[in-house]
C-alpha cells in the first residue's frame, strides 16, 4: 500500500513521460505527514504542524498540531503534545491531547497521560496514570510539561 507521498511522486513520474513541461510544485499532496523511519534515532525536539508517524527512536521533546502515530517498531521517550495519539509501539513520558490517546492492541504505555478521550485495546499494556480532561476550560488545569 502506498502513502499519500509514494502515490504523488508515482503520479508525478508517470505524468513526466507524458508531458515532459510538468514540474513538481504543480502536484499538491493533500494531508501530508511527516516520518521517522525504522532505524532513524533522533534526540532532541520536534515541532510538526502536519500528522506525525514514527517508526524509528525518539528521545526528546515533540509538539505537533496533528495526529501522532507511533509505529509497532517505534519507539519514544520524553514529552508528548499533540491533537490525536495511535499507540502501537512504545512511550514511555508524558502525552498531553487535546482530542483521543488510543492504545491498540501492540502499544505499551508507561507514564502520565491528560487527554480527553482515551481507548485501550485488548492486549495493549498501561502503566502510569490518566487525567481526562472533559472541555477547553480544564485544559489550563493541565499543567504544563514544557
Amino acid at each position: 500500500m502506498f502513502d499519500s507521498y509514494q502515490t504523488c511522486i508515482i503520479f508525478a513520474h508517470h505524468l513526466k513521460k507524458k508531458n515532459k513541461m510538468l514540474k513538481a510544485k504543480q502536484i499538491i499532496t493533500p494531508g501530508a505527514h511527516n516520518t521517522i523511519a525504522e532505524g532513524t534515532v533522533l534526540k532532541g525536539e520536534i515541532k510538526a504542524e502536519e500528522d506525525f508517524r514514527i517508526d524509528g527512536i525518539v528521545e526528546g521533546i515533540i509538539n505537533c498540531n496533528g495526529k501522532i502515530v507511533i509505529g509497532p517498531k517505534g519507539a519514544v521517550t520524553g514529552q508528548v503534545t499533540c491533537m490525536h495519539a495511535e499507540l502501537l509501539g512504545k512511550l514511555q513520558g508524558t502525552i498531553k491531547t487535546s482530542g483521543v490517546l488510543i492504545l491498540k492492541s501492540t502499544g505499551v504505555y508507561s507514564g502520565d497521560a491528560y487527554t480527553k478521550t482515551m481507548e485501550i485495546e485488548p492486549g495493549a499494556i498501561f502503566n502510569g496514570t490518566c487525567t481526562m480532561v472533559d472541555d477547553a476550560s480544564r485544559a489550563n488545569e493541565i499543567p504544563s510539561i514544557f
